[in-house]
């Protein structure tokens, strides 16, 4: 069976450089590099010299060949499962590319056994990441609930208080109703009361105007009778026939 080695080698060996992936119809270069045949032919149409984006060699034609036993090859890789871009799932030390197997209590760090012996971390506390995930999930566990009470009591706070504004709204649109009421009863009344005093005034009007406009109608035919006695003596006056006028 193969080993995982040569699996990964058979995954790198199948792999497009341009796209990452797993070849799908690739050809061959003048220059022995394989590309697939759509990312060569993109690759070509943005620019004006046709080269290889591997060796960047230059050819005076778009000229490429169908590689069977490389497609092959990404076939057999594809059914292996094999994912190009995936990456190893346990991190490893960047110094000595060794899985971290330790954590430095000191440094707050994931160490691995060459780093426990180096001088940069003598004397220093170390714990496997299992007993620290343990510690810290501890850790979080008391801080959760502690955040578990916190929000209950703040719920409770943010319940009471919309209790508070519904109460507030509910009462506010009782006094706005019976405010509205009063004054249309009290605009009813003054209404009301509107009406009957112009109605006493009318009255009024007519009780104190009734003998004065009497008054006066016995003054203008006082005044027309005045009028016609002038009248006749002025035609008397203007008589000039004494005989007529005696």
């Amino acid at each position: 069976m193969a080993s995982r080695r040569q699996v990964k080698s058979l995954s790198e060996e199948a792999i497009c450089p341009i796209c990452l992936d797993f070849f799908v119809d690739p050809v061959i270069l003048e220059c022995e590099h394989n590309f697939c045949r759509s990312c060569i032919t993109q690759s070509w149409e943005k620019k004006e010299i046709n080269s290889c984006p591997e060796c960047r060699e230059e050819f005076p034609e778009r000229n490429f060949r169908v590689n069977r036993t490389l497609a092959n090859l990404a076939e057999k890789s594809r059914k292996l499962n094999l994912d190009p871009k995936a990456k190893e799932n346990k991190r490893h030390c960047e110094k000595h590319q060794k899985e971290l197997k330790l954590f430095c209590e000191t440094d707050k760090k994931l160490i691995c056994l060459i780093c426990r012996d180096s001088r940069e971390h003598k004397s220093h506390n170390f714990r496997t990441p299992e007993e620290v995930v343990q510690i810290y999930k501890s850790q979080l566990e008391c801080s959760l609930d502690s955040l578990i009470e916190k929000k209950s009591a703040v719920l409770e706070l943010e319940l009471n208080q919309k209790q508070k504004i519904s109460e507030v709204r509910e009462q506010a649109n009782g006094l706005q109703t019976n405010i509205t009421s009063e004054f249309t009863k009290m605009h009813q009344i003054l209404t009301e009361k509107e009406q009957r005093l112009l109605r006493d005034l009318r009255e009024e009007e007519e009780r104190i105007l009734e003998p004065i406009e009497k008054n006066l109608r016995e003054i203008q035919e006082n005044l027309n009778s005045i009028e016609e006695k002038l009248l006749k003596l002025q035609e008397q006056m203007e008589q000039t026939d004494e005989q007529i006028f005696l």
